[in-house]
């Protein structure tokens, strides 16, 4: 007689795997809903990309007979993109959503906290990765990128470090603080020579969809674009700008406040932490500088909008649960208000008065900054030689 498997055995899986089951749930879930009711506009300026690109189209103008809003991104963007834009529309988007979550997920998967722990910073990111993923953003593997970047150096895998920031970097901005990790690095000689394959090979790649010329050209469009797109956003008003310049913009209600004291400001105290070399043979001190990254390139961006904090809040939770007393009265404060005014503030779980009123006054930025705050002071004055990291943390010192 042949053995049957049981329902015990077959459901018997661990919070930690039901907790990935959870987020591929989400994003299956928010394909369907965008797709078959034909909203699905994010994913047709990512795929669209692809096909403007090869027909030597400029990417970074309107075509509001294809979609709304405009493409932002890359030209590199569009090798990454090709796969699942030469699929059947309804697949590569089902491809697009659970990739993120696939990427999101591999990324926490490499820290190097218990399983258990794993599984709280997944659950109290679940509401910001649904937020990206409702609004089909490509930020959850911005944020895996990053992640990724830093557990590559931690490894002593430069020729993957560096991989993911340059790709990442030619896509989106953002990962270009994963070139901060190289100074973690036990290999630089070896980091510096990957950094520039890996420069001069994706530099060019794009090259094989639309030849040399227009990929030139288009290097030249995207970066008056991003010019353009970075004025475009200081406003008082609109949904982008959720950032720390953005909120002194907006409590003061004076657009004019220019960005360069707040970048300058950051930049220094980032940089000063790094000159405590000392401290680098501290795992917690090199997470809690990602950590550090994490929240900056979304609370120091202009481009700052809901789906983004995905990667902050990444950061912000990362932190809180790397602590070996995580649920102290100002963490727990500062969950609360991650998860309600982070993640829900500019959702449906407010009333309409009080959503503007957020979104006016940058308030889903708040509890991002108040974190990052905290880490830049440790960063900058706590020994990290004497401060450990949760019990079952694979700890190694950085020679």
């Amino acid at each position: 007689m042949s053995q049957q498997l049981s329902p015990k055995k077959f459901l018997n899986l661990t919070g930690y795997q039901w907790t990935c089951i959870l987020y591929i749930a989400v994003a299956v879930f928010c394909w369907q809903l965008k797709y078959f009711r034909h909203i699905d506009n994010n994913y047709i300026i990512f795929r669209t990309s692809f096909y403007h690109f090869r027909d030597h189209i400029n990417l970074y103008l309107n075509y509001p007979k294809e979609y709304y809003d405009v493409y932002i991104y890359g030209p590199t963007f569009t090798v990454f993109i090709a796969p699942l834009a030469l699929m059947p529309e309804g697949w590569g988007f089902f491809f697009w959503e659970v990739g993120n979550a696939a990427a999101f997920l591999w990324a926490i998967n490499t820290l190097p906290f218990t399983n258990r722990i794993k599984t709280i910073i997944l659950l109290l990111c679940a509401i910001e990765f649904a937020n990206s993923s409702h609004y089909m953003q490509f930020n959850p593997i911005i944020a895996a990128i990053i992640i990724l970047s830093f557990t590559m150096v931690r490894r002593q895998k430069e020729q993957y470090a560096t991989l993911f920031t340059v790709f990442g970097t030619l896509m989106k901005i953002y990962p270009i603080v994963g070139v901060a990790f190289f100074v973690f690095s036990k290999n630089k000689v070896r980091y510096i020579i990957w950094s520039f394959i890996w420069l001069a090979v994706l530099l060019c790649l794009p090259a094989i969809i639309s030849g040399p010329q227009f990929l030139v050209q288009t290097y030249k469009d995207w970066f008056a674009a991003l010019s353009s797109k970075n004025l475009t956003n200081q406003s008082l008003t609109t949904g982008f700008d959720w950032c720390m310049m953005g909120a002194a913009r907006r409590l003061f209600q004076d657009s004019s406040i220019p960005n360069w004291p707040f970048l300058l400001g950051g930049a220094a105290v980032f940089g000063a932490a790094l000159l405590r070399f000392k401290q680098y043979s501290s795992l917690k001190f090199r997470l809690q500088v990602m950590c550090s990254l994490l929240l900056m390139v979304v609370i120091f961006s202009t481009a700052s909008e809901h789906p983004t904090f995905i990667i902050a809040t990444a950061g912000a939770v990362i932190y809180i649960m790397m602590q070996q007393k995580p649920f102290t009265p100002f963490t727990i404060v500062m969950l609360v208000l991650l998860l309600v005014v982070t993640g829900l503030g500019p959702s449906d779980a407010f009333p309409k008065p009080a959503r503007v009123w957020m979104q006016n006054y940058a308030i889903k930025a708040y509890p991002c900054i108040i974190i990052w705050f905290k880490i830049a002071w440790e960063l900058l004055f706590k020994d990290f030689m004497t401060d450990k990291l949760p019990a079952g943390t694979k700890e190694e010192a950085l020679a």
